[in-house]
C-alpha cells in the first residue's frame, strides 16, 4: 500500500455516464460515527497507556468518470460506479492509523485510487478477496448497496471490546494509592498497589525489626493520602546513677532518648552532649543525675546539690578533707544516694603490745608399775608465752575496742606427761588387816577421800602430806587418790610407824 495520502490513477475507463434518479436513491452515502479513546494520564508512576486495536474504516469509494476525480466522503454521489466499502479485520493486526486512534486522533479515510484493480483491493483487505463492483459494461448490482448496514454489524462489537478495555484500565488506575512514607524520619512520597502497611513495606525493602515501630500497625489497611512512619531501635548502653543496663529507644539523638527513657536530665551530667546522634549501632552513656546529701563534719551539718559519682567526692565538693585514718559511715567509693545523710568520722589510733601465756597440754601414758588407780606426773607442763600487738582507735574522741592486728610467739609450750597405773592393787598388807580403818578415817577427814585441811598440808581420807604419801609410793597429791589406794598406803605407814602419825585419832584403831 502506497504511503502517500491521496493517490490518483488514470484507469482506463468509457465515457461517463449520468446514473439514474432510482440508483442515486440506492446509493444514498451512509455516515458512520467511530468511537474514540481518551487515554488517561497519571502522575508518578506513569504508565504505558495500553494500545487498543481501533477498527479502521475504509469509506466507500466509486469508480469516477474523470480522471483524477476522488470520493471525498460525505459528498453528492459523482459518477456511475456502484458503490463499494470495505471494512479491514480488526484481526488483521493494528496500523499507523488505529495508533493514531489510540492517541486521541479519529482514524483517517483513505482514498482509493478509482482504477486499482481486484488484486490491489485484496492486498489492501488484509488478504481476504473483497467483492467488487460491476464491471465496465455492466449493470449495477442491488444487493450490493446492502453492504454498509454489514459493515455496521462488524464495527458495534469492536467498539464494544475498546468500551470494555477503557473500563480494565480505570479499575487498573483506581487501585493506585499515593503515599507517604517516613522511614526514620526521611519522607518520600509514592505510588502504590499495596493493600495494607505490611504489604507496602515488604515492596520497599523495609525490614522492621521486634524493637522498631511502625505507625500504623502492619495489618493496616492502606488508603491514597495515607501516612506510614518507622522508626529503627537502637540499643544504648546506660549507666544511670552508677547502675548498667542495655535498653532500646527508637529515638534518633541523645535528648530524644532520654525524654523516651522517663530519665531526670535537669541538672545532670552526660557523657555525650544532648544533640548527638544515635547511630542504628547505638551508643554508650552515662548519667549522673543531681542529687540532695547532707555531709556531717567535725560537729557541722552541709546540704549540697552534686552529681558525684562516689561519696568520697561528694565529701570534697562539701569542703571536707579526709586525713590519715579518717573514713565515712558509709564506703567512701560507694555511690551517693539522693537524701542521704554520710557521717565522716574522724579516727586517731596507737599500737598496745601486750605478752601472752600459751596453754601447755597434757599427755597421759599407762604404767604397768603404777598401782591402778594411781596417776604419777613424768613431765611438768611449762607454758609458751605470745607477744600480740593491738590497735586502739579512737573515732571522733571516742576510744574503741582494741583490735589485734600481729601476734608472735615467744616461746613454745612444754606439754605434761602423766603415768596412769594398771598394777592391780594388793589384797591386804600382813600386820595392818583387821583394824578400824573406817573409825580412823571418820575421825581424820569424815570419810571424805578428797578432804584438804584449811592450811592445804594434808588432804585425803588420812590426812597424809604430800611428801610422806609419795614416800610410801603415792604419786602426786593424796587426796587425787582413790580412797582403796589411800587405806593401802596408811596401812603400809601403820606397818612402819604404827598409830603415831595420827596422835589424836589413833586411838580408834
Amino acid at each position: 500500500m502506497s504511503n502517500a495520502r491521496y493517490e490518483t490513477y488514470e484507469p482506463p475507463f468509457e465515457p461517463p455516464f449520468e446514473p439514474s434518479p432510482r440508483q442515486s436513491a440506492v446509493y444514498a452515502e451512509p455516515t458512520y460515527a467511530l468511537p474514540t479513546y481518551e487515554a488517561p494520564t497519571y502522575a508518578v508512576p506513569t504508565y504505558a497507556a495500553p494500545a487498543y486495536g481501533a477498527p479502521t474504516y475504509e469509506a466507500p469509494w466509486h469508480e469516477v468518470t474523470q480522471p483524477g476525480e476522488v470520493y471525498g466522503g460525505g459528498g453528492p454521489y459523482q459518477g456511475s460506479a456502484p458503490y463499494e466499502a470495505t471494512l479491514l479485520d480488526v484481526g488483521a493486526g493494528v496500523d499507523a492509523d488505529a495508533d493514531e486512534a489510540v492517541g486521541g486522533r479519529l482514524p483517517r479515510q483513505s482514498g482509493r485510487p478509482a482504477s486499482e484493480g481486484r488484486a490491489a483491493r485484496r492486498r489492501r483487505a488484509g488478504g481476504r478477496a473483497v467483492p467488487a463492483g460491476p464491471q465496465r459494461g455492466e449493470a449495477p448490482r442491488p444487493s450490493e448497496a446492502m453492504r454498509p448496514p454489514e459493515a455496521m454489524r462488524k464495527l458495534v462489537p469492536q467498539a464494544l471490546v475498546v468500551a470494555f478495555l477503557a473500563g480494565g484500565t480505570s479499575a487498573f488506575v483506581a487501585n493506585d494509592k499515593a503515599v507517604q512514607l517516613i522511614v526514620d524520619g526521611k519522607p518520600r512520597t509514592l505510588h502504590t498497589f499495596a493493600d495494607d502497611v505490611g504489604e507496602l513495606l515488604a515492596d520497599e525493602g523495609v525490614d522492621v525489626g521486634t524493637h522498631d515501630i511502625v505507625a500504623p500497625a502492619s495489618t493496616t489497611t492502606l488508603a491514597s493520602g495515607d501516612e506510614i512512619a518507622v522508626r529503627y531501635g537502637r540499643p544504648v548502653h546506660l549507666t544511670l546513677d552508677g547502675q548498667r543496663r542495655k535498653v532500646w529507644t527508637t529515638a534518633r539523638t541523645v535528648d530524644g532518648a532520654l525524654r523516651q527513657l522517663g530519665v531526670r536530665a535537669e541538672g545532670a551530667q552526660l557523657s555525650a552532649s544532648r544533640s548527638r546522634r544515635i547511630d542504628r549501632d547505638g551508643l554508650a552513656l552515662d548519667v549522673l543525675t543531681e542529687r540532695t546529701v547532707t555531709i556531717m563534719a567535725d560537729g557541722r551539718e552541709r546540704t549540697i546539690r552534686t552529681n558525684a559519682a562516689s561519696v568520697r567526692d561528694a565529701v570534697a565538693e562539701a569542703g571536707v578533707t579526709l586525713r590519715g585514718q579518717d573514713t565515712t559511715s558509709v564506703a567512701p567509693e560507694s555511690f551517693p544516694r539522693d537524701g542521704q545523710t554520710v557521717t565522716v568520722m574522724r579516727i586517731t589510733g596507737t599500737k598496745e603490745v601486750r605478752e601472752e601465756p600459751i596453754p601447755f597440754e597434757v599427755e597421759k601414758t599407762e604404767d604397768a608399775t603404777v598401782l591402778r588407780g594411781t596417776e604419777v606426773v613424768a613431765q611438768a607442763g611449762r607454758p609458751g608465752v605470745r607477744r600480740v600487738t593491738y590497735t586502739v582507735r579512737s573515732v571522733n574522741g571516742v576510744k574503741q575496742k582494741p583490735r589485734r592486728v600481729r601476734t608472735e610467739v615467744v616461746r613454745e609450750p612444754q606439754k605434761r606427761i602423766v603415768k596412769v597405773g594398771t598394777k592391780r592393787m594388793p589384797p591386804s598388807v600382813a600386820g595392818a588387816d583387821g583394824l578400824n580403818w573406817g573409825g580412823l578415817a571418820h575421825c581424820e577427814s569424815g570419810g571424805r577421800p578428797a578432804a584438804v585441811d584449811p592450811s592445804g598440808t594434808y588432804g585425803g581420807l588420812y590426812q597424809f602430806d604430800t611428801r610422806t604419801w609419795q614416800a610410801l609410793g603415792g604419786s602426786g597429791r593424796p587426796q587425787d587418790a582413790s580412797a582403796s589406794e589411800q587405806t593401802f598406803r596408811a596401812k603400809k605407814l601403820y606397818v612402819q610407824r604404827g598409830a603415831t602419825p595420827w596422835p589424836h585419832c589413833g586411838r580408834r584403831l
